[in-house]
């Protein structure tokens, strides 16, 4: 690669100081057009300029969405784990991040259980569904179990426990092991999934809203939150991320690099 010029030496300086890293990932963008990089720079420092998370929150939060099912990013994961272990972060904090997002498969069943029950409903053959509050002491129990360890509850698991309850009880039981650690706050557990669900990737508003409602249950501020939002919403510059070496590799291969 050609050496930078001084603008582009500048940006790249910039960019280390405002967001405390570079990436090799970044040189060839960097190269290409310094004008839409340095426009990208200023709009992922935004959240960096507030201050308002810490710098390892930050960077779970980034590795949240890059690491989520619905992305599987593993460049942006590794330079996101590289920097959160930077700023202090320990093995156990990084797998309870890993470990909360791993239930994000789950919202097939949160989506698709009322679309179910409408359609049967529909068809006539409600009487075949089981309705909340059929299931006994057991589901008592279930229900109590996964407020006493989630710290919530919300309508959408009603139809999902009752229809059930042993996938519920076995979602249960996954959903808690990180919150029976404790290594990260219970606010910023809830930042995590509010990350993972109003990620471009994902935009699940039910659960987005859950976690908003908890996560504000739990202290969390409106500045908090909103920085969440700004930290997730650069998730689209993997498509430049992704596509500049493709094509740097095929005007290498076409003899116009």
């Amino acid at each position: 690669m050609a050496e930078l010029s001084e603008r582009q030496l500048a940006l790249k300086n910039a960019f280390t100081t405002a967001r405390g890293y570079w990436s090799p990932t970044w040189d060839q963008v960097l190269a290409l057009d310094p004008d839409f990089f340095e426009a990208y720079m200023n709009f992922s420092a935004v959240p960096w300029r507030h201050g308002v998370l810490a710098p390892k929150v930050k960077e779970f939060l980034y590795i949240a969405i890059d690491a989520s099912t619905t992305h599987l990013h593993a460049s942006g994961t590794r330079v996101h784990m590289k920097n959160a272990l930077g700023y202090g972060a320990t093995q156990q904090e990084i797998m309870e991040v890993l470990q909360l997002i791993s239930v994000l498969g789950v919202h097939s069943m949160t989506h698709g259980v009322p679309i179910l029950v409408e359609e049967m409903t529909a068809a006539g053959r409600g009487a075949e569904l089981p309705k909340p509050g059929d299931g006994g002491e057991r589901e008592a129990r279930l229900k109590a179990e996964f407020v006493a360890a989630r710290g919530y509850w919300s309508a959408l698991w009603d139809n999902v426990l009752a229809l059930s309850p042993e996938f519920f009880e076995a979602y249960l039981r996954f959903s808690s092991v990180p919150w029976q650690h404790g290594r990260l706050e219970p606010k910023v557990k809830e930042f995590i999934y509010i990350a993972i669900d109003a990620a471009t990737t994902h935009l699940y508003a039910p659960g987005t809203r859950i976690h908003i409602r908890n996560a504000l249950g739990y202290g969390a501020t409106r500045q908090e939150i909103m920085e969440v939002f700004e930290l997730i919403s650069v998730l689209g510059i993997h498509s430049t991320t992704h596509g500049v070496p493709i094509l740097m590799e095929e005007l290498r291969a076409a003899g116009q690099a």
